[in-house]
């Protein structure tokens, strides 16, 4: 089920809606070291498992893979007078981030997730928590 957009909160409505970026290094999941998966916090659709997370000093959360070939779509993004590669959930089309090219192996791409888009599913607990 996805929520709508009166249950999101104004940072979420910015990042997921409207495709805005939290400010680096104050998401909620930057230094998350708990096992489990992260989710879409709008539909809950399953995007990286936590043993793909790793530390790229950039400020946000970052994957180098995704967790199935159907978890994401890409888009082309110019918005900065750039060429990047947005990353928006395959369920729901909500923006969460954008993807790079300069991560480690063995795919050599770094996801770079908003800490707001997500919601963590934690293996030991089955707790759910909203970035």
């Amino acid at each position: 089920m996805i929520k709508d957009i009166d249950e999101l909160s104004d940072e979420q409505i910015d990042v997921l809606i409207n495709a805005g970026t939290e400010l680096p290094f104050t998401g909620k999941f930057l230094n998350e070291d708990r096992i489990g998966t992260y989710r879409c916090v709008r539909c809950h659709n399953a995007l990286f498992r936590s043993d793909t997370k790793f530390d790229a000093g950039c400020g946000w959360p970052s994957f180098y893979e995704a967790i199935s070939d159907n978890a994401l779509r890409y888009l082309d993004d110019y918005s900065l007078g750039r060429h990047r590669t947005e990353i928006r959930c395959g369920t729901c089309d909500s923006h969460l981030g954008h993807v790079f090219h300069d991560g480690p192996e063995p795919t050599g791409l770094r996801f770079c997730l908003n800490s707001v888009a997500l919601n963590f599913k934690w293996d030991e607990t089955g707790e759910d928590v909203d970035g």
